[in-house]
Parts: C-alpha cells; sequence; structure tokens
C-alpha cells in the first residue's frame, strides 16, 4: 500500500503479486495491476526467480522489495540484474557484506565507527566461543551471522548458558536463513535502541534523516519508535547522525537504509547492523523531516540524485509510530487471527494511519501479526503524548485481540513519559500488559451508531 501511494503521486503504474489466500487484501485492490503467484503463501513470496520472471512478463522497470520476506535477500538482486529489472535497493554485493554480520562489523572498524568487543569473525565451535568470553567478559550475545528481526540471538550470562545456548543459535540460524555460522559480541546490558535513516544516491551524496529510538521493544522486536529520540542532546544526534553516513560511504551503499546502534550506560554509542532495506518505522523520519523516502527511493533507482542536501534537512516536532499487532497481550501476546468485525481508523491533526485491514477482512494465519501501523506527529514531546493517548482511544480494532491497550498502558506511564526508558522496558514493566482499555458502554454504543450511519451514507 505504502509503495503504491509513492507510485501513484509520481505517475507511475504499480503492479502487486499475492498468494491465492491473499486475493482480498488491500494492496491487491489498491495497486493499478495484480497478478497470484498460486497457492503457496510464504513460499510464493519467497521464490525470487517466479517473482522476476512475473516482473518480466508484465513489463515492470523495476522491483520494490518492501521490507519482508526478499527484502534483504540478495539472489533477488542479482535476479532483477540478469533480467535487466532495478531492484529498489542497494546492488546484491552491499546487501551480502552487510547482511553478514562479521563482514558488516570488520567494514565499520575499517571506517572509524565503534562497535563492540567480540569475534573478528564467525566462531569456530563452541571451546572458541567460551575462551572469547572469558576474554571479553559475561555477558555475551550470540548471534546469527545473516540474521536480522531478532532471530538468532541468546544472551549468555555465564558459561553454563553459553553451553546450553550455542547449538540452539545454530539451529535457529540454519532454519530461519540457511546458514549455521554464528558470531559473539558483548553484550551491552540495558542499552537504548537508537538507529538512523541514511539515503545515498548513485553519483556518491549521502545524508541521513535523522534519528528514531526504537528502546521500547519485546523480544527484540519493536514495538513503539519514536523520532528524533527525546534521549538525545544535539550533540549527541550530530555525532550519531555523521556516523550513518560514515557507514553507507565505506561500502558505497545507495538507496535508502538503516544504520542501527546501541547507546549504553556511559553515553557511547556502538554499530550494531546496517538494514539494507526501507524500515517499517520509516514513517515517523517522514514526519519530522517531509521527505518521501519511499519516492526518494525510487529517484534513486531511477539514476538521479538526491534531491536534498544535509544541511536541507530540517527536523521539526516530534513522530512516534505504533506497531499494532494482531496478539494478544494478556495471553503471552499469542497470535490473534482471523476476522475484523469492525475497524475505525483515527484521524485529526497530527494523525496518520498505514494499514492493510478492513471491515470484514480475514487476517491470515501465515505471516507477521502486525496489521496497522498508527503514526503521530506534534510540536512539543508533551503535545505528542496527548496525540497518542488520544489516537489509540480513537482506532478501534474488533473481531480479534490487539496490542492497543498495551501501548496505552506504556504511553500512560510516568517512566515513559518522562523519556527514561531502555531496551529492558518491557521486562521491567510486566503489570502494564495487564492493563486493558474499558470503553463505557454509552461509548461502544456511540462507536456501533457512527458505523451503522457512515454505511446508511447519513
Amino acid at each position: 500500500m505504502r509503495i503504491a501511494r509513492a507510485c501513484a503521486e509520481m505517475g507511475i503504474t504499480s503492479v502487486a503479486i499475492y498468494a491465492d489466500a491473499d486475493r482480498n487484501a488491500l494492496h491487491v485492490k489498491k495497486a493499478d495491476e495484480a497478478y497470484s503467484l498460486g497457492p503457496d503463501t510464504v513460499a510464493g513470496y519467497l521464490n525470487a526467480h517466479r517473482i522476476v520472471n512475473l516482473a518480466v512478463a508484465t513489463s515492470c522497470d523495476a522491483i520494490h522489495p518492501g521490507y519482508g520476506f526478499l527484502s534483504e535477500n540478495p539472489l533477488l538482486a542479482e535476479a532483477c540484474a540478469k533480467r535487466g529489472i532495478k531492484f529498489i535497493g542497494p546492488c546484491a554485493k552491499v546487501i551480502r557484506s552487510m547482511g553478514d554480520k562479521t563482514q558488516a562489523r570488520k567494514s565499520m572498524v575499517a571506517a572509524g565507527v565503534p562497535v563492540t568487543p567480540g569475534s573478528e569473525g564467525n566462531l569456530a565451535d563452541l571451546d572458541e566461543a567460551i575462551t572469547l568470553a572469558k576474554k571479553i567478559g559475561y555477558p555475551v550475545m550470540l548471534k546469527a551471522t545473516s540474521g536480522g528481526g531478532g532471530r538468532g540471538i541468546r544472551r549468555c550470562d555465564n558459561e553454563t548458558e553459553l553451553n546450553r545456548n550455542y547449538d540452539r543459535v545454530i539451529s535457529e540460524a540454519v532454519k530461519a536463513f540457511g546458514s549455521a555460522e554464528v558470531f559473539m559480541e558483548k553484550c551491552v546490558v540495558n542499552p537504548r535502541h537508537i538507529e538512523v535513516q541514511i539515503l545515498a544516491d548513485s553519483h556518491g551524496n549521502a545524508i541521513h534523516l535523522y534519528e528514531r529510538d526504537c528502546s521500547i521493544q519485546r523480544r527484540h522486536q519493536k514495538l513503539i519508535e519514536i523520532a528524533p529520540s527525546p534521549q538525545l542532546n544535539d550533540e549527541q544526534r550530530d555525532h550519531i547522525g555523521n556516523l550513518a553516513v560514515l557507514a553507507a560511504k565505506q561500502v558505497n551503499y545507495e538507496n535508502a537504509g538503516t544504520v542501527e546502534f546501541l547507546l549504553d550506560e556511559n553515553d557511547d554509542f556502538y554499530f550494531m547492523e546496517m538494514n539494507t532495506r526501507l524500515q517499517v518505522e520509516h514513517t515517523i523520519s517522514e514526519q519530522i523531516t517531509g521527505v518521501d523516502i519511499v519516492q526518494e527511493q525510487i529517484r534513486i533507482a531511477s539514476g538521479l540524485k538526491l534531491r536534498y542536501t544535509q544541511d536541507q534537512i530540517q527536523r521539526r516536532g516530534f513522530a512516534m509510530e505504533f506497531r499494532i499487532n494482531a496478539e494478544d497481550p494478556q495471553n503471552d501476546f499469542l497470535p490473534s487471527f482471523g476476522r475484523i468485525t469492525r475497524y475505525f481508523a483515527p484521524g485529526g491533526p497530527g494523525v496518520r494511519t498505514d494499514s492493510a485491514i478492513y471491515t470484514g477482512y480475514d487476517i491470515p494465519p501465515y505471516y507477521d501479526s502486525m496489521c496497522a501501523k498508527l503514526i503521530v506527529w506534534a510540536l512539543e514531546w508533551d503535545d505528542l503524548l496527548n496525540r497518542a493517548e488520544r489516537a489509540l482511544n480513537d482506532i478501534g480494532v474488533y473481531g480479534i485481540k490487539t496490542t492497543i491497550p498495551y501501548q496505552l498502558a506504556i504511553v500512560r506511564s510516568a517512566e515513559f513519559q518522562n523519556a527514561k526508558f531502555d531496551t529492558s522496558f518491557v521486562e521491567s514493566h510486566p503489570e502494564l500488559v495487564n492493563y486493558s482499555v474499558r470503553r463505557s458502554p454509552q461509548h461502544e454504543a456511540a462507536i456501533i451508531a457512527a458505523a451503522v450511519a457512515a454505511h446508511l451514507g447519513l
């Protein structure tokens, strides 16, 4: 939906693909053309050659990989190049080098970007892991070299846990990424997760669109993102932005990307990884800068220079994104797939909703549980908090369980409002999970009446 909207504004025809189970999905309805991949669900979206063949058959000039499935898979970029189709992202070589976490670390060291202490390459075996852990000190993190999305990661607080988790991480890495390679890093305890949005063209120009604070996360999965971070001062903001641009130039990066950092208790930044794709939370960078990142991706892929220099990028206000997931927070975040009986999008000043759901839509059980993104913007932090609470109360998703009540509880918590949080926030506030939004019967009746009136055109 996001990509189709950008294409519509640029006068570009959009072609959607879908598995048969998704033929009623909103992107199928809104794209200019749509074609089936067949009965396969996940497997269909992971078949690079089938997708590229379909693009050739429908006379597409380019493929935008989105932010899931093959978006960071160099095989899709290579398949596009072989068939004369432009991949809207970096080249396969860069995707491969930055997707390999050990190679990425080496590139950052060469660029002078700080990295956490750890293995210089992949671990040979458990004995090497134990020896290195003793050297750098516990806790340590075992990570899949080809990992991403919070998978293939295990924290080890002592040698016993390292022994127990080593084979587990390898198993997870093979299942999720098809590679048994793992490496080790010193664990930065309770860091803040800060990432920087960058844009780079094929003419050697690279800029950043400021940072996002992604510290509110559960099991390495982000729940709420904020731009810019309310926890940084201007000096830190300039420093991390410059580091991100330095990292992009080091690897000759092209298109949109995100450089992710950990900020420790001493306010030191450490490179974590680079995402060679559009991020889910790109929306809040757009809100504070006014830059349409997807349109810039398409322009860069077309060989055009960036439309902006760094001094032309001005941030204005704060923005926050809530990942509305079809999950039940009070039941250990169990996925809650099924039919949406009623859906009402919030509105008003400073509110944006990116969603693929509608009343009567059946959320399929095959994919990630995120079903909507609620984005709010305001000039001041306090105003942003008020607007966020209002928008979370406005949105209505019925028939399934969602994370909306939990996110509302987080927004209302004192520590969050005072911008005092890190990646341990969710685990250290278990009481917020049991919070629930209780609307009055009058409120519920008013919502139903409004829906009926809208349906009748009143």
